[in-house]
């Protein structure tokens, strides 16, 4: 299933972030996190940052999926963003990266973790379905296109 509709809300998906490098971008997510989320913003880009010390979740292709757990959170909650611009992210293709869908998940939640990151792993990999999310022109139509996601798998 890729309809991301258990994970994102409206107010979680942005068109358009302008940032110039990785912590202001984790910066831009956290305060989406805080005020769509009560998501405590310091404690995101602690955790965002920690994980990405262990290496870059920039995993191809102009895409990037920041992750990590936080304490008090009771499901796995996204935030997905398009960047005006692409930024550096250390990617494993070393191309910059203009998607990004950060997830935060309950410390416990490791498989639901995991399948959190799977599914919007194998989203983001899909070449047409990343085309439409690239050419969408506002924040509600991108988020009409990762909420129906599954609608479109069934074509």
């Amino acid at each position: 299933m890729n309809d991301f509709s258990d994970i994102l809300t409206p107010g979680t998906v942005v068109a358009g972030l302008s940032v110039s490098a990785k912590k202001q971008l984790f910066q831009q997510l956290a305060a989406l996190a805080e005020k769509n989320g009560g998501i405590d913003a310091r404690v995101v880009i602690e955790r965002l940052s920690e994980r990405e010390r262990l290496g870059s979740t920039g995993f191809g292709g102009g895409v990037a999926i920041p992750h990590g757990k936080i304490e008090g959170l009771g499901r796995v909650v996204g935030v997905f963003a398009r960047l005006d611009q692409p930024i550096d992210f250390q990617a494993i293709d070393d191309m910059p990266v203009d998607i990004v869908f950060m997830l935060l998940s309950p410390p416990d939640a490791g498989a639901e973790h995991l399948k959190a990151l799977a599914r919007v792993s194998r989203a983001l990999r899909d070449r047409p379905f990343l085309a439409k999310l690239r050419g969408a022109g506002s924040d509600d139509a991108l988020y009409a296109l990762l909420v129906s996601a599954e609608a479109r798998d069934a074509a």
